[in-house]
């Protein structure tokens, strides 16, 4: 099988959720996992019938969990690529297609995003340097007028983004993976509930890989930073960052370090591939 792709679901709308679907109606696709976490008959009667849809009725186990009961499907059934997709995600099909070729074409890209934009066209800025403790607690809990030189530098504001770039962190709206990279750097860290789980994951496969961002394809993304309306998943995110630092180093992250830095010599060189 070429492509798989995974969807976790969650109290999710049902027009979204089927404009995500369609947006997966090409030949390259060959297995569609649903991973329910809300366990919602909804959700099964919404997805039955649709063509290449496996539908999984899950408890509420985290976002990087149930995404890792498909990924390990691709990994037993000897998927080539797998995308980590969000419901609220869409685009021509013919894009997969496309990033696909291209994956094919560059053996040595282990994981690729395309350039993310809102409905009204703007750029989302989903590729980052790696977090230092401020960039993420400071733009929650700082003024805005103290954290926006350093945040536009996190989120690579300053960076053509017209540019092929190999940076560390993808967000995980949308996450193409080569599925042998994976048996290497492994998969979601189940540890991470929601939200780190995609840096964690991208740092691992960027000390093996290309890490992509490949700005000649384009999806729409319906971005809602529900952590930033709910106190719930405001928690949760506190939570989850702290387990992610523990992890990977506060103060002290010597990898960090050095990727942010050739991160930054090569955006400015002429290969932006290259590390």
């Amino acid at each position: 099988m070429k492509l798989a792709v995974s969807i976790v679901t969650f109290r999710t709308d049902e027009a979204e959720l089927r404009a995500c679907v369609a947006s997966l109606d090409t030949d390259a696709v060959g297995r569609i996992s649903i991973i329910d976490n809300g366990s919602e008959p909804r959700i099964l009667d919404i997805v039955s019938g649709m063509p290449k849809v496996r539908y999984t009725a899950s408890a509420n186990i985290g976002y990087g969990a149930a995404h890792n009961i498909a990924l390990r499907e691709s990994l037993a059934d000897g998927v080539e690529y797998h995308l980590v997709l969000n419901s609220d995600v869409r685009f021509d099909p013919a894009v997969l297609q496309r990033l696909v070729g291209y994956m094919d074409a560059h053996p040595n890209v282990g994981q690729l995003q395309p350039r993310i934009v809102y409905p009204d066209g703007e750029i989302q800025y989903t590729v980052r340097r790696l977090p230092a403790p401020l960039d993420v607690f400071g733009r929650r809990f700082l003024p805005a007028r103290w954290m926006r030189r350093r945040n536009d530098r996190y989120l690579l504001k300053d960076l053509d983004h017209d540019r092929e770039l190999n940076v560390p962190y993808h967000q995980g709206s949308f996450m193409l993976l080569r599925v042998d990279a994976l048996r290497q750097v492994g998969l979601f860290d189940e540890r991470f509930f929601m939200y780190p789980e995609d840096i964690d994951l991208t740092r691992r496969m960027h000390s093996r890989y290309v890490t992509l961002y490949y700005p000649a394809e384009t999806i729409i993304h319906d971005h809602r930073r529900e952590s930033y309306r709910s106190g719930r998943l405001l928690r949760i995110h506190i939570v989850n960052m702290i387990r992610y630092f523990n992890k990977w180093g506060w103060l002290f992250d010597s990898e960090r370090r050095r990727v942010n830095r050739l991160l930054s010599a090569q955006a400015y060189s002429k290969d932006a591939r290259r590390k």
